[in-house]
C-alpha cells in the first residue's frame, strides 16, 4: 500500500539584495516562466513543417530539384538535431552553475536567432544554408531550456503535486507542437518571415520575466566539465543522426542511402564513439552522464519507456501531414495552396486529447504514482496506432478525428506521470543532469524514428509507385519513354511532394508537360494524390505496426518501473520499521538535507 512521503527542498536563492518569493507564490511563477519557454520552443520546432512550402517558395529555391533535398531535410532536423546533442551537457552545466542562470540564456539565446531568421534577406542556397544554421542556433536555445525547465518545476513543487506541475508543461509541449502547425499555416502565406518573428516579443518578455523573477533554488554541485566526454558525446550522436538523415536519400541506382559507404562510416563511427563515451564516463571523476542514475530503478524504467515512446510517436507528426496535405485534402477538394492551414486544423483532435489527459493524469499519478498511468498511457496509444493502420487512405473524418482524440488521451496519460516519477526518483542535485539525459533520449528517438517511418513509406512507395505512375502517365497520353523516365525516378521525392503539399508532376514531366492535351488534369488535385494513395498506404501500415510495437514494449517497461517511489522520501513505514515515532514534516526535511534517504513502497 502507498504510504505518505515527504520530501525537503533545499532553498538557496540567488546572492543578492532581491528578497525570495514565498514558495507557495514562486512555484506558480516557475511554472509559468517554464511553460511559456517550451511552448515557445515547441511552437518553433513544428512551425516550419507547414511553413516550408512558402518558405523555398520565399528564397526562389525548388526544394524537389535533385540535390536541393538536403537542404529540405536540415530545414527540418537541424534543430532537432542541435537539441539532442546539447541536451546532458547543458543539464549537466545546470547543476554545475545554476539551474535558472542557464535556463535564462536559453531564452535569451533562443529570442536572438528568431530575430536573424525573421531578417533572412539571402535568396537561393545561401538563404537555404543561413536559415539552417540559424536554426541550429534556434536549437541551442532550445536546448538550454529543454535541459533546465523540468529541474526548475521540481525544485520548485512539492512532491504532492509536481505530476501536476510536469502535466502542464507536457501539455505544452505537446500543446505548442500542434500550435506551430496551425500557426504555421495562417502565418507563411501572408508573410513567411512571420513563422520566426513571431517568436521574438514573445522571447523578449520571457527573457526579461525570468530574469527578474526565477530563483535558484537547486543545490549546487562543485564539479569539473568533462570535456573528452562532452567532445565524444557530441560527435558520436551528430554522427549518428547525419547519418540517419542522408540515410534516406537516393544513392546511386537505389531507392535510399543506407548502403551509401559515407551513411555507413557515420552511422558506424558514431557507434563506435558512443562505446569510446561510455567507457569515458565509466572512469571520470565528473562524467557528464550520470551512469549511476541507472542504478535507480524508477528512472531507468522511465528513461526506456521515454525513449520507446518518442521511438514509436516521433514519425506520426510528418506523416499525419504527408497523409492530410499530399494526398487526402487534395482528393476532397482542397487545392494545395490550402493544404498546408487545413492539415494543422484536422490534426487537432489530437492535442485536445493532449489537453484533456496531461494534468488530470498529473494530478492522479501524484496520488497514486506513475505506473499504472504511464502504463495504461502507453497501451492506449497502441490501441489507437492499430486502428490508424485499420483506416483506408482515403478515410471518414469522423472516425480519422476520433482515433487521433484516441492517441492524444494515451499520449498525455503516458507524458506527465512518467516524467513526475522520473524526476522524483533523481536526487536533488542531480536533476539538472537527469532530466537533460531523458530529454536526449527523447528528443534523439525523435530523429530515429523519423528515419525509421520515412524509410518504410518509401519502401512502400518502391514497391508499388512506378508501376503507377507509368500506368497513369500512359494513360493520360504521356509517351512511353517518357512515362518510363518519370517512374523510375526515386520515390523520395514523390514522398517530399506529399510532405510539402506540391504536385510534383509540372516539375516531372518538364518541357513536355504544354505539349500534352491533359496537362490540366495531370497537375490538378486529383492525379498525383490519387497514385500515390495506394502505394503510401502499403508503407503507412509498416510504419504503424512499427509504431505499436515500440508502444507495447514502452507499457511494459514503465511498468517495471515499481510502485511510486520519491528520491529521500521518509514514511511513517520506514519510522515504524526503526521503532522511532513517525517525522512530521519539519522533522522530515530536516532529515532529508542532511541524509537524502530514499525509499519505495514497492508493487
Amino acid at each position: 500500500m502507498a504510504t505518505a512521503r515527504l520530501e525537503g527542498r533545499t532553498s538557496s536563492p540567488a546572492s543578492g539584495a532581491r528578497r525570495p518569493t514565498h514558495p507557495d507564490r514562486y512555484k506558480w511563477i516557475a511554472l509559468s516562466n517554464t511553460t511559456l519557454g517550451i511552448l515557445m520552443a515547441t511552437v518553433n520546432s513544428s512551425i516550419i513543417l507547414i511553413a516550408l512550402p512558402d518558405i523555398f517558395r520565399g528564397i526562389g529555391l525548388n526544394p524537389l530539384t535533385p540535390g536541393n533535398s538536403s537542404y529540405l531535410l536540415w530545414m527540418l532536423m537541424g534543430f532537432m538535431v542541435a537539441t539532442a546533442v546539447l541536451l546532458v551537457s547543458l543539464g549537466r552545466v545546470g547543476d554545475m552553475f545554476g539551474r535558472v542562470k542557464m535556463y535564462n540564456l536559453g531564452f535569451a539565446v533562443f529570442t536572438l536567432f528568431s530575430l536573424l531568421l525573421s531578417v533572412t534577406w539571402l535568396h537561393g542556397t545561401s538563404a537555404a544554408l543561413y536559415l539552417i544554421l540559424m536554426r541550429v542556433g534556434q536549437g541551442v536555445g532550445g536546448a538550454f531550456l529543454f535541459a533546465n525547465s523540468s529541474a526548475i518545476i521540481t525544485d520548485a513543487f512539492p512532491v504532492e503535486q509536481r505530476g501536476l506541475a510536469l502535466g502542464v508543461n507536457g501539455v505544452a509541449a505537446i500543446a505548442g507542437s500542434f500550435i506551430g502547425l496551425v500557426l504555421g499555416g495562417v502565418l507563411a502565406p501572408i508573410e513567411w518571415h512571420l513563422v520566426f518573428l513571431v517568436s521574438v516579443p514573445i522571447g523578449l518578455f520571457g527573457t526579461v520575466w525570468a530574469y527578474l523573477k526565477l530563483e535558484e533554488h537547486s543545490i549546487r554541485v562543485p564539479s569539473k566539465i568533462d570535456w573528452w566526454g562532452n567532445l565524444t558525446f557530441a560527435v558520436g550522436l551528430v554522427a549518428v543522426l547525419v547519418g540517419i538523415t542522408y540515410g534516406i536519400e537516393p544513392y546511386g541506382g537505389h531507392t535510399m542511402g543506407w548502403t551509401n559507404p559515407k551513411v555507413l562510416a557515420e552511422l558506424l563511427g558514431g557507434v563506435a564513439l558512443l562505446i569510446v563515451f561510455g567507457v569515458i564516463e565509466a572512469r571520470s571523476d565528473h562524467p557528464m552522464l550520470r551512469l549511476s542514475l541507472f542504478k535507480i530503478r524508477a528512472f531507468s524504467a522511465g528513461s526506456v519507456a521515454t525513449l520507446l515512446a518518442a521511438l514509436g510517436r516521433g514519425g506520426l507528426m510528418f506523416i499525419l501531414i504527408i497523409w492530410l496535405q499530399g494526398i487526402w485534402l487534395p482528393l476532397h477538394g482542397y487545392s494545395f495552396a490550402q493544404t498546408p492551414l487545413w492539415a494543422g486544423i484536422y490534426m487537432l483532435p489530437l492535442t485536445v486529447g493532449f489537453l484533456v489527459a496531461g494534468p488530470l493524469s498529473g494530478i492522479l499519478s501524484d496520488r497514486f504514482g506513475a505506473r499504472p498511468f504511464a502504463t495504461g498511457g502507453m497501451v492506449v496509444t497502441a490501441l489507437a496506432f492499430g486502428l490508424l493502420e485499420m483506416l483506408p487512405v482515403d478515410f471518414s473524418y469522423v472516425v480519422f478525428a476520433l482515433v487521433l482524440l484516441l492517441m492524444g488521451l494515451g499520449m498525455g496519460i503516458f507524458s506527465a506521470p512518467n516524467q513526475a516519477g522520473i524526476m522524483n526518483s533523481l536526487p536533488p542535485d542531480q536533476r539538472g543532469a537527469g532530466a537533460g539525459m531523458v530529454t536526449t533520449f527523447q528528443n534523439s528517438s525523435m530523429v530515429l524514428s523519423i528515419g525509421v517511418f520515412f524509410t518504410l513509406i518509401i519502401l512502400g512507395l518502391a514497391s508499388g509507385l512506378p508501376q503507377a505512375l507509368y500506368g497513369g502517365l500512359v494513360h493520360q497520353g504521356v509517351s512511353p519513354t517518357l512515362a518510363h523516365q518519370v517512374a523510375s525516378l526515386p520515390p523520395v521525392g514523390s514522398l517530399f511532394a506529399a510532405f510539402l503539399g506540391y504536385n510534383p508532376m509540372q516539375t516531372l514531366l518538364g518541357p513536355a508537360l504544354p505539349h500534352l492535351a491533359h496537362a490540366r488534369f495531370l497537375t490538378g488535385r486529383s492525379f498525383f494524390p490519387s497514385l500515390i494513395a495506394k502505394p503510401f498506404q502499403s508503407g503507412l501500415r509498416e510504419a504503424f505496426a512499427f509504431a505499436l510495437g515500440a508502444c507495447l514494449v514502452a507499457a511494459v517497461a514503465s511498468w517495471l518501473r515499481g510502485g511510486k517511489y520519491v528520491h529521500g522520501a521518509v514514511t511513517t513505514t520506514s519510522a515504524a520499521r526503526a521503532g522511532e515515532a513517525p517525522l512530521d514534516a519539519a522533522s522530515a526535511e530536516s532529515a532529508l538535507v542532511g541524509a537524502g534517504v530514499a525509499e519505495s513502497t514497492g508493487d
